[in-house]
């Protein structure tokens, strides 16, 4: 069984739009956490969340840090077209793209895109600092339009042009506009790298407080980035998995969080959200094939979609980010950036991370599947308890602690073999 089989309908919940946070709490580390190990199900809150995590154990945070990918241009007839900044166009990577001066070239979504007319030049005139921002359609994809952008003050980089004239890009389901506290609150408090489109929402929850508190019990805790896309809200509308396309995202891992890794292996590592853990799964996958002589798209896709499932060779991971690390000292790399568009679901054998804290995701979604996967069948449970004992969902809401078992890298056959019913 392969989980491009995997129907999508079978990994379903009743989610009631008033279940879904619309803001946050007023205090980071006062959201619940729900806390999943061996089956069973207890409670606390993040700010106690050292309590939780066994004494020398390594905590992978993701870094990136959102950007105001939000742009509203105002035509003269009154009518505001917004154009929704992706991912930079071609095989540019994030980092070089936000550093870029007076163009770039983004993949964008364009609301109002019928009211944009062939050749049209759109502009947003900015005070303070200031600049004109043009914006022109250069050509559309199957799924986007690709967006010249330029802007008259070549002193200011791309990432200095959006923090002023963007705005914050506040999920679709929240349904409202962006208020003056999302600017501090859709961000996490260890945000470094500019690239993301929607927040890593399992980091929203820390505080500095909760960091120390972690330092104290000797937890340790290391960085990588994932740059998430908008592609994270992407419904999965095929029947099965084989037809839905998962998005790519851009990665980057420095050297010493590598050795970091490495260090930890028998100690055990817990990601803080699904991109860190995806960040941390797509590693195995890139130092397997550096063991293997495989090619690379460095500049591409480094880990595709199905090829964790695919036969090959597959090496322990300690070789692995062995060889991650060698290869990164033989070509003086202080990063590793590429890309990744790994599918996590039902059937996938865990390599590097052992826990997982994560919010609460929509029905239906890449993210549940993940879950899934984690935990095995009792995913239902753990959102059963959620939804039953008034827990928070989505991004400004509450969170989970789930612990890995061994058996469930092969639960997805327990659950392709049970008739499951939605509750």
């Amino acid at each position: 069984m392969h989980p491009k089989d995997l129907r999508i309908e079978d990994f379903t919940y009743s989610l009631p739009d008033e279940r879904i946070a619309k803001h946050p709490l007023a205090e980071r580390d006062a959201s619940r956490l729900l806390v999943y190990e061996d089956g069973n199900i207890n409670e606390d809150i993040y700010r106690y969340i050292a309590e939780r995590i066994p004494a020398s154990s390594l905590m992978v945070f993701n870094q990136t840090k959102v950007v105001h990918a939000r742009l509203l241009f105002k035509k003269e007839s009154g009518s505001v077209i917004e154009v929704f900044c992706l991912s930079p166009a071609g095989n540019t990577d994030i980092q070089t793209a936000m550093l870029q001066k007076g163009s770039a070239q983004w993949e964008c979504l364009i609301g109002g895109a019928s009211k944009w007319k062939h050749g049209m030049v759109l502009q947003i005139a900015h005070e303070g600092p200031h600049f004109t921002l043009s914006a022109k359609i250069v050509e559309r994809t199957p799924t986007a339009y690709i967006v010249q952008l330029e802007w008259d003050n070549d002193t200011l980089t791309f990432a200095e042009v959006l923090h002023s004239a963007g705005k914050v890009p506040l999920p679709p389901y929240l349904h409202r506009e962006a208020a003056i506290d999302d600017e501090s609150r859709y961000q996490t408090v260890f945000a470094k790298e500019e690239g993301s489109v929607a927040a890593p929402t399992a980091g929203l929850h820390f505080t500095n407080d909760v960091l120390q508190s972690l330092n104290a019990k000797n937890i340790d805790t290391s960085f990588v980035t994932l740059h998430v896309g908008a592609g994270t809200f992407k419904p999965v509308k095929s029947e099965t998995m084989a037809a839905h396309d998962m998005h790519a995202e851009w990665i980057e891992v420095t050297p010493e969080a590598i050795q970091q890794l490495i260090q930890h292996l028998d100690k055990g590592i817990v990601a803080v959200g699904t991109t860190s853990l995806r960040t941390l799964e797509s590693l195995y996958w890139v130092g397997n094939k550096l063991l293997n002589g495989a090619t690379i798209d460095w500049h591409g896709v480094a880990v595709g979609q199905w090829e964790p499932y695919e036969q090959q060779k597959q090496h322990v991971v300690k070789d692995v980010l062995l060889a991650i690390s060698n290869y990164m000292s033989k070509n003086s790399l202080n990063k590793l950036i590429t890309r990744t568009q790994i599918l996590i679901a039902p059937g996938y054998s865990f390599r590097v991370v052992t826990g997982l804290i994560t919010n609460f995701h929509q029905p239906q979604s890449t993210l549940l599947l993940l879950v899934a996967a984690f935990i095995g069948e009792d995913w239902r449970k753990v959102y059963e308890y959620a939804m039953n004992n008034g827990f928070r969902f989505l991004s400004y809401g509450d969170g989970c602690l789930l612990w890995r078992n061994a058996r469930n890298n092969d639960s997805y056959l327990l659950i392709l073999q049970t008739l499951i019913k939605p509750y």
